[in-house]
């Protein structure tokens, strides 16, 4: 299973406009971050989690020819609203987009012409969300996923188990932390948010996003949606060799 990072920043994206920190006039490439999204393949299939408003120049950049489903973590416009950029992937037939209960009503609201009977014929993107019940392990084009609910501040959102790859963006603590523990335990690879090294209300900070791994027991694991406040080779020099930063366009045989 290949597992490609999209992107790796924040809501702001790096660098963040107007900004002048190190971090954003820094020269290393590994330092530009698009909005954090994955694209997962195995066996000719090929999913994305999450797609934010540079959806369209992340497909370009990592040349996406095709995409079977989409997993949705949360409705927030840094992982959603790139939502119209599937059009080009479902001109034939409506793609599914898996997600729970809040995502899928934000999808009538606020995008309610990608929903619709029939081929597209007027370049509308076709999709049909599907609603994942939490905990509950499903089989989708081979993929084994579980979509285990975490906290995001005071919004409860998806983090999910695809095979023995862990997704945990956003994630400011757990529900229930025996059982997510439990479902999410012992992963090949643990991408997480690390957001800051402070601490922050709605986001694991690198202390609490190293706790987490070391408690689900990650053999080697990946922080994403960072900010500006953290540099890629800093990390790195400060970081044990099992956790990295990640950064844009890394890919991974899981």
């Amino acid at each position: 299973m290949k597992l490609t990072f999209l992107g790796t920043g924040t809501s702001h994206g790096i660098p963040v406009p107007t900004c002048t920190c190190p971090v954003c006039l820094s020269s290393d490439s590994r330092d530009k971050r698009y909005r954090s999204s994955i694209m997962v393949q195995k066996e000719g299939k090929t999913l994305v989690v999450d797609t934010g408003p540079e959806f369209r120049l992340q497909a370009l950049r990592a040349n996406i020819l095709h995409i079977d489903f989409v997993l949705y973590t949360h409705c927030h416009a840094d992982h959603f609203y790139g939502i119209d950029d599937l059009r080009v992937y479902c001109h034939d037939k409506p793609m599914p987009v898996y997600c729970d209960e809040d995502v899928k009503l934000a999808i009538e609201r606020r995008f309610s012409y990608v929903l619709h009977d029939g081929p597209s014929l007027d370049g509308l993107p076709h999709l049909a969300p599907v609603v994942l019940e939490p905990w509950v392990k499903v089989n989708i084009d081979g993929f084994d996923i579980t979509p285990v609910p975490i906290m995001h501040g005071r919004d409860i959102i998806y983090a999910y188990r695809i095979d023995d790859l862990v997704y945990a963006t956003d994630c400011s603590g757990l529900i229930s932390p025996d059982r997510a523990c439990s479902v999410l335990a012992e992963p090949k690879v643990l991408v997480v948010g690390a957001l800051r090294y402070k601490a922050h209300p709605s986001h694991f900070c690198v202390e609490q996003s190293i706790e987490f791994a070391r408690r689900i027991h990650a053999r080697q694991t990946y922080f994403t949606h960072m900010c500006h406040d953290l540099s890629h080779q800093r990390l790195c020099d400060e970081l044990p060799a099992d956790i990295r930063p990640a950064y844009d366009m890394l890919t991974l045989e899981v």
